[in-house]
């Protein structure tokens, strides 16, 4: 959670400052998304979750018209189209000062959402290998870019994925996509690891391992592990009963530099960077001395703790002594 350099992304004119961890709340205008609670297609519940977003907490709304779970159907431009300009007709109505994220791998839809409903980000799960004029749409359009990993398509991602070495390999994926994004002149780039997508259970847990590597760019991290299948395939259960496994995932990426949490579970990821915050702001804890006697103090604290010299936090005191 500690950065050493400031991160901010243009929002409309206004900076966001990611130094402090943002949350990214959920909503998917699709029949088919893994997570049954966060599908929302009729006018009522897309401003019913939008609601709930923000007042738990959510700094932004990702909004998704096309499933990218394993195995999702295929649906056209059209479709996607056509449920998203559904969606953001009615949120920019009802919150018009929402910052809004459109989760879609084609360059044609991010133009449309950016131009006619002035969304802010755009977040696509292919990098650009799904549609070869995103990267350059993206440049023009000027606005912050969510670029994230995944081995294969959404249709067949899981089927065998394999990697010798994956950090280095998704690494070394990022850098050549933050480089040919710098050239056409992008900016405000935002690297996801893309837990999930293309990945074997030990994959992602290696990547969650090493997560602080990602760090080495500079950039912004997001990071969406939210109630997915590398939790309640550890643990057991489903998607429903992910929501602990995801609060522990979140608490360690903030301690590995995320900037951003993708959740369906807004108030639950406000609380652990609210927690990890306040950690933050007090890393010298007190010790009080309840003896004058320094030889005392160090068979007390020493030998019975196993240490082999005085903590530094009482240092200052014993010297008192």
């Amino acid at each position: 959670m500690e950065t050493t350099l400031t991160k901010y992304i243009n929002i409309n004119g206004q900076l966001m400052d990611l130094s402090h961890p943002q949350v990214m709340g959920i909503l998917n205008v699709t029949p088919d998304s893994f997570y049954a609670q966060s599908r929302q297609q009729t006018e009522e519940g897309i401003l019913s979750r939008v609601h709930q977003i923000l007042e738990e907490g959510g700094n932004i709304i990702d909004i998704g018209a096309y499933s990218s779970r394993p195995n999702a159907d295929h649906i056209s431009t059209e479709e996607e189209t056509k449920r998203l300009r559904h969606a953001l007709s009615l949120i920019i109505r009802e919150y018009p000062q929402a910052v809004l994220s459109v989760d879609t791998f084609r360059a044609d839809i991010a133009r449309m959402c950016v131009e006619e409903y002035g969304v802010a980000i755009i977040n696509d799960i292919s990098a650009g290998n799904m549609d070869a004029q995103m990267f350059s749409t993206i440049a023009r359009l000027g606005v912050p870019y969510i670029l994230m990993h995944m081995q294969g398509t959404p249709q067949n991602m899981q089927q065998h994925p394999h990697y010798e070495h994956i950090v280095q390999e998704v690494l070394y994926y990022f850098s050549e996509k933050v480089q040919q994004l710098r050239d056409l002149g992008a900016k405000d780039l935002i690297l996801d690891p893309g837990f999930g997508f293309g990945k074997t259970l030990e994959h992602n847990y290696e990547l969650l391992n090493q997560l602080e590597e990602f760090q080495i760019f500079n950039l912004p991290l997001l990071v969406g592990v939210s109630r997915k299948s590398m939790i309640y395939k550890l643990l057991g259960g489903g998607p429903e009963d992910a929501l602990n496994g995801t609060t522990a995932i979140h608490a360690i990426s903030l301690q590995k530099g995320a900037n951003i949490l993708r959740v369906h579970d807004v108030k639950a990821a406000t609380e652990v960077v609210r927690i990890m915050a306040a950690m933050q702001k007090n890393i010298k804890p007190s010790c009080q001395l309840k003896t004058k006697n320094k030889d005392a103090f160090r068979y007390s604290y020493h030998e019975s703790e196993g240490y082999s010299g005085y903590p530094p936090c009482c240092l200052s005191a014993i010297q008192d002594l």
